[in-house]
């Protein structure tokens, strides 16, 4: 099937949720079961498309139709794959957020990458991982020396490949916002991303007022991805030019709400086709 890679950078905060939790954050964010990753499930994100594109004409050509007694129903034309994470912002206590990923994250946008282009040969040669050795406490970053993120401290000893700042960079839809990727940048090992990807998020506490004394009816704690995460999805179509359809929506409107809380306005996403 033919496929297409969106950029998705989050512009408020966002809460795509994994149902309750018996410990301290009641509402915790969906992650991958073998890496803890944050992730968006593909039916989230399916269901985030239908409803911007609910009054487009086109709205059950491209995500399907249920069926009823009157009407059989049919499967949409497009497939959504999960929303993975790319770049995760965490706070710095000696300059300003950084931007973390990790070694196996590039390797696996590589082999997105090689899924999705029409010559998988020409990006084998996309060769993002060279000389990316990194043991824990390291890093690789703009400015040398001692960094710290959150309360943990890390050595960066070497600067990022130019290949690896141009490619997300392609990725990021907000070119101001790319432009700030250069200073902002850290790719630390895989077991220190997934520690921040595992305990580094923000946690919100939420409540409910009575309504005539205004206090706290029902407090609970849920777990929010930070304002400026980046993600990426690929998009298949099953008949022709219904990623044409999808890309010339995404041009018209290039935000989407995704996740819960919309009501308090979080969950918003910029977005781009990757290689426009």
């Amino acid at each position: 099937m033919k496929s297409m890679m969106i950029g998705m950078l989050a512009e408020t905060p966002v809460h795509v949720g994994a149902g309750r939790s018996s410990g301290f954050v009641d509402l915790p964010v969906a992650r991958e079961s073998t890496t803890s990753y944050p992730v968006i499930p593909g039916t989230g994100l399916k269901g985030s498309f239908r409803e911007a594109f609910r009054d487009e004409d086109d709205s059950t050509l491209l995500f399907g139709k249920e069926g009823t007694s009157e009407n059989d129903g049919h499967a949409g034309n497009v497939v959504f794959s999960e929303g993975r994470l790319l770049l995760l912002p965490v706070r710095s206590l000696t300059s300003s957020y950084k931007w973390l990923t990790c070694p196996h994250i590039l390797e696996r946008l590589k082999r997105d990458i090689m899924r999705t282009t029409p010559n998988p040969e020409k990006a084998r040669d996309i060769s993002i991982l060279d000389d990316i050795d990194l043991s824990d406490g390291k890093g690789l970053g703009q400015s040398h020396g001692k960094l710290f993120l959150e309360e943990r401290e890390f050595e960066i000893d070497g600067n990022v490949d130019q290949k690896i700042m141009d490619l997300l960079k392609m990725i990021i839809p907000n070119q101001d916002v790319a432009g700030r990727l250069d200073d902002q940048l850290v790719v630390l090992s895989d077991d220190d991303f997934k520690w921040f990807a595992q305990y580094g998020l923000g946690v919100n506490a939420r409540n409910v007022l009575k309504r005539d004394t205004k206090a706290s009816k029902n407090l609970w704690y849920e777990e929010v991805l930070p304002t400026d995460s980046v993600f990426y999805t690929i998009v298949m179509e099953r008949k022709p030019d219904m990623l044409g359809k999808l890309t010339r929506r995404i041009q018209q409107m290039p935000y989407i709400q995704i996740g819960g809380n919309e009501t308090v306005g979080q969950g918003w996403f910029n977005m781009k086709k990757i290689g426009e």
